[in-house]
């Protein structure tokens, strides 16, 4: 019981794998949807791109970004670069389709965003397929 209350890190490795992949399941989710044309449809109706030359580009790419960036941080698969790709792509979602209101009304964009700067950061953990690829010999 001391423990659960000290300042020591409590199981480090597995609980940011755990974090990560749930994270990645959650992206991939998203992502899911650019196989679903009549909901992709309905977003480049939104007012956000009403004004942007490229919709289908910026619709489909965000979603593709979500689906691939997804993967890679679920598998912990080029991490860092997948949480590169995530942030900025959720970065743009939150403060320009957003319009930056990330305090209550639309702040799940932004805490992707937080998260992939936790992992860009922390690393991938010691669960991840970049441990596997890239660990020091």
């Amino acid at each position: 019981m001391n423990r659960f209350f000290s300042t020591a890190s409590l199981w480090p490795a597995a609980g940011l794998a755990v974090v990560r992949m749930i994270t990645g399941f959650f992206l991939i989710y998203h992502g899911w949807e650019i196989f679903n044309d009549s909901k992709m449809n309905e977003y480049q109706t939104w007012n956000a791109f009403k004004n942007s030359a490229n919709v289908e580009l910026l619709v489909y790419g965000g979603k593709a970004a979500e689906l691939v960036g997804g993967l890679l941080l679920f598998c912990g698969l080029f991490t860092r670069m997948a949480c590169l790709l995530i942030a900025g792509t959720m970065s743009y979602i939150a403060f320009f389709v957003g319009n930056g209101k990330i305090w209550y009304e639309d702040q799940h964009p932004f805490l992707f965003v937080l998260l992939a700067f936790v992992f860009f950061f922390m690393g991938p953990g010691a669960f991840s397929a970049d441990a596997l690829i890239f660990k020091k010999r």
